[in-house]
């Protein structure tokens, strides 16, 4: 009787004491707890989700921990900040892709440096130019890609239904006029799947 008394106890102590928080986070607002859309389990896996990535990025390098923020929403990662480099934001991007529950992952982080107008044009063109091919494609499902271009070579990450239009996009990619190389972080949805025993 007791023991059932002092978990009441500690539940309601843990319940009421999530009600006053809020959290801040990328969107720039708070959100209180108590009115926040997902179940209190939802809720709960995030924040598990949450620390879990965290602890990894830092794990991954130490100037990450100002550098690059991390949130999770109903099993959504979004990631934001500033990076040296792409391949950096390549492999954090892994990372959170990594993490166990991640239902979808949309990187912001962004590149450090010297802006170059006219680099950023031709990046800009090729991101479009790209964006546009596998839109039009209908064998490619284009809303499951993120694409960034940086100096020419394109940066392509996201999740292809079949190894065939992994494939395809790749060779979109390699068609577009002036780009240099592609980087293609693409996972296939059957990888993505918990196989069974």
């Amino acid at each position: 009787m007791k023991f059932r008394i002092l978990i009441l106890l500690f539940i309601t102590l843990f319940l009421t004491g999530c009600v006053g928080v809020s959290s801040k986070g990328i969107f720039g607002t708070g959100v209180s707890v108590a009115l926040d859309p997902r179940s209190l389990g939802t809720q709960i896996d995030d924040s598990i989700m949450q620390k879990n990535l965290s602890a990894r990025i830092l794990l991954l390098d130490k100037k990450y921990f100002l550098s690059v923020k991390s949130k999770v929403l109903d099993g959504r990662i979004f990631l934001t900040g500033k990076v040296d480099d792409p391949e950096e934001k390549l492999q954090l991007t892994k990372l959170a892709w990594e993490t166990e529950g991640a239902r979808s992952v949309r990187n912001d982080i962004k590149i450090k440096e010297k802006f170059n107008f006219k680099q950023s044009a031709k990046d800009v063109l090729i991101t479009s130019q790209l964006r546009t091919a596998l839109i039009i494609n209908k064998e490619i499902k284009a809303t499951n890609y993120q694409i960034d271009t940086y100096k020419k070579k394109i940066y392509v990450y996201g999740i292809a239904l079949t190894a065939d239009e992994k494939e395809l996009v790749v060779k979109e990619a390699k068609e577009i006029l002036d780009v240099e190389d592609v980087i293609a972080s693409i996972l296939i949805v059957d990888d993505l799947r918990i196989q069974k025993n």
